[in-house]
């Protein structure tokens, strides 16, 4: 273990004198992903510097007692090293789930998805309220957020909101947020206070290069058309609305956002890599069903993964079985204790796998 944690120590060291270096500051691509597997390593080093630090000094402490003649010095010594080995034994804890191989795609950027589903009004409204929940989520962990599109309800909420985050490890901590999300509540409009249930669906799909998942121009069918909604002159005078069809999966993703067609084509065609490579995840994932069976991050969409209820101001993640009494907290962004308490279960089934 000594020598996998020395490794990380100077893996980090390199990748920060590789910041430095005028070569890598002047390719921005280069020291972008440069930076991205130095944040990655951060905490990993960090505790593994610690813990090797604390060993140099068990070690010194123990010559200090094997040779020590000043009875108080050493049982002054013996003291310090009871402390010492059980801090060495607590980092020792956190190092074994820490080094645990992630997922290949916590490191990247994502596309959050997230729609209404049965419910009717109260869905598409309980839809918008995960779409804000989300968003201050990503304001609290200085992640950059780009709406891509954006569906309202004619009765008020969200049809669908698809949005592009941005920073570091998105998909590690978002991949838990996939499934169907459920409600109990009154809605506003029932006079007879009777709590009823809806419910919406989330995806987080790992943002993808062209190195990831490669599309020919003969593998998609482009239309143009006009906008619609609101959005001036320009978009109801240009067709520059994008509808992209994969013609091998039957994938359509459209978006009409932007007043510029090429720019609605760069973020349409950002969603369908992002699709696409999601249903390669979702087939390796059955693959893999046989050998382990996970508690957590299945990803799979159709499963009811957690429940919010209003009236008892109650939050219960139906994977881990937990329940939290501080709704008001979580529906305003507030996701810490469930995610890492998902990451925690996540890690346990490794550990036995």
């Amino acid at each position: 273990m000594l020598d996998k944690l020395k490794k990380i120590v100077s893996e980090f060291d390199d990748l920060g004198g590789k910041l430095s270096d005028p070569a890598v500051m002047n390719d921005i691509k280069e020291y972008q992903r440069i930076s991205q597997e130095y944040s990655n390593l951060k905490d990993k080093a960090t505790l593994s510097q610690k813990y090797i630090d604390i060993l140099n000094e068990i070690e010194d402490l123990n010559s200090m007692v094997d040779h020590e003649v000043d009875s108080d010095v050493k049982e002054l010594a013996e003291s310090e090293l009871i402390d010492l080995n059980a801090k060495l034994a607590d980092l020792e804890k956190e190092l074994n789930t820490l080094l645990i191989e992630t997922d290949p795609d916590d490191a990247k950027n994502i596309i959050l998805e997230i729609r209404s589903g049965t419910g009717g009004i109260e869905a598409a409204l309980f839809a918008e309220d995960l779409f804000r929940m989300y968003l201050r989520y990503a304001e609290a962990q200085n992640w950059s957020t780009d709406l891509m599109s954006l569906n309202q309800n004619d009765g008020g909420g969200v049809k669908e909101a698809i949005v592009s985050l941005k920073g570091t490890n998105v998909f590690g901590y978002m991949k838990y947020e996939s499934g169907v999300h459920r409600v109990q509540r009154v809605p506003e409009t029932e006079s007879s206070g009777r709590v009823h249930t809806s419910a919406a669906t989330v995806a987080v799909l790992p943002e993808v290069e062209n190195i990831d998942i490669e599309i020919n121009d003969t593998d998609i069918k482009i239309d143009t058309y006009r906008a619609s909604g609101a959005g001036g002159q320009h978009v109801n005078k240009t067709e520059s609305a994008i509808r992209i069809t994969h013609l091998e999966s039957g994938l359509v993703v459209t978006c009409q956002d932007e007043s510029s067609q090429h720019k609605n084509k760069d973020k349409a065609m950002k969603v369908l890599r992002a699709r696409l490579y999601d249903v390669q995840r979702e087939q390796q994932a059955k693959e893999r069903a046989n050998v382990r069976k996970s508690m957590v991050s299945t990803g799979d969409r159709s499963a009811k993964i957690r429940t919010y209820n209003f009236p008892q101001g109650r939050v219960t993640d139906h994977r881990i079985n937990l329940t939290l009494y501080k709704l008001n907290e979580i529906i305003n962004g507030d996701l810490n204790e469930l995610i890492q308490n998902l990451k925690i279960e996540d890690h346990k089934n490794h550990l036995t796998s």
